[in-house]
């Protein structure tokens, strides 16, 4: 295999695949990225067995009348190495029947051992039984929107992943790891067929880097899903589970509305945050009329601080504990100059949404509170 291409562009392609490199691995191919000539495309794919990736590159091919393999897997640590080292110019790619990788510049020459690519794993071929057309700007909200809150509890795995619930009407992403829980209801994603299914989080962060804004097309496999956004394609394997009834953990009666604004708000938990116990990031609202004053407390550091923030309530007063961290995520999240809270008891969660949605989408996000001595 022979090549020239510009080292900028060889090296884009590359970091795209590598995220699906596993750094290390019991099969020392796997740590390699595999280079195929498909006609006058060079194709890259890189895979840990759970998440594969695949990058296409037009590259102008040279055949010399080499006999040398079209499929060789080039070692992926040394390679990006040399090409970060490098400034952006032609590079020439050349392989012999040996697996030898020579990769040669105006300035000077790199040699390194790759492996025979027929020894590299198959990718998964999807033969397409559900295929969602959508735009990978949508794809990439939907991800970014609820990624924060996916489960890393390996003892619930149906929770390790983002839950995609996708019909003929709209589509729905939903992340929960039972403190916190999200749900993106967006109109304009659609399937004719109703389809829902578990993509592990590290395979949808993969999909939210490479996305572009162009259209990408979903396609739900027997066990596999892959989103294909024109030159690059992530695959993943589907969590094989069962996700948990969310909807009935979402209460419906709540009878106590808070409305502030996001950024004051989100600072100032952010500050009093810095004063709770390290052990449980306990902070606490009280709610009073037309304000909620939030404070914490580290009795071992023997410091304490509270702030009041405006707000619109006129609600019955209640005091209602959160895990700080928990909360200051669910407000990053919030898309709005002004954030809703709707509460109903000190001990059942608080459902958090922005005052003006975007259009075409309805965001929701629920936060367990923490129990406070002030309950008995």
């Amino acid at each position: 295999m022979k090549f020239t291409a510009s080292s900028a562009d060889l090296l884009k392609a590359l970091t795209t695949v590598s995220g699906a490199v596993p750094s290390k691995s019991t099969l020392p191919i796997l740590e390699c990225i595999l280079f195929e000539r498909d006609g006058d495309t060079l194709q890259l794919s890189a895979t840990d067995l759970e998440i594969s990736i695949v990058q296409r590159l037009a590259v102008p091919f040279e055949s010399n009348g080499t006999t040398a393999s079209n499929r060789i897997a080039v070692p992926a640590r040394r390679l990006l190495d040399t090409l970060r080292a490098l400034p952006d110019l032609p590079i020439r790619f050349s392989t012999d029947d040996d697996f030898n990788v020579t990769l040669r510049t105006d300035q000077g020459l790199y040699k390194m051992v790759g492996h025979d690519g027929a020894d590299y794993p198959a990718l998964p071929e999807l033969s397409g039984n559900v295929r969602i057309e959508t735009d990978g700007k949508l794809l990439r909200r939907a991800i970014q929107k609820t990624h924060f809150a996916v489960s890393k509890d390996a003892l619930r795995p149906a929770m390790m992943g983002i839950y995609f619930q996708i019909g003929p009407e709209e589509g729905r992403a939903v992340a929960t790891d039972g403190h916190r829980l999200v749900k993106l209801t967006l109109a304009e994603m659609t399937s004719p067929v109703p389809v829902s299914f578990i993509v592990p989080e590290k395979a949808m962060t993969l999909a939210a880097r490479i996305a572009t804004d162009e259209a990408c097309t979903i396609i739900v496999d027997e066990g596999y899903a892959g989103f294909d956004f024109g030159e690059a394609r992530v695959l993943a394997r589907l969590i094989d589970e069962t996700y948990p009834n969310y909807e009935a953990v979402i209460p419906v009666e709540n009878d106590r509305l808070l409305v502030a604004g996001r950024d004051a708000m989100l600072a100032a938990v952010k500050r009093v945050g810095l004063y709770s116990s390290s052990m449980t990031n306990q902070i606490r609202l009280s709610l009073k009329a037309d304000q909620v004053e939030i404070s914490a407390e580290d009795i071992e550091r023997a410091s304490e601080a509270r702030e009041t923030v405006l707000c619109e309530y006129d609600g019955e007063e209640m005091v209602i504990g959160f895990n700080a961290q928990y909360l200051t995520e669910v407000l990053n999240n919030v898309d709005a100059e002004e954030v809703r809270f709707e509460f109903s008891s000190p001990n059942r969660a608080g459902v958090v949404t922005p005052r003006e949605q975007h259009e075409g989408e309805d965001m929701m996000m629920l936060i367990m509170p923490v129990m406070l001595n002030t309950y008995a």
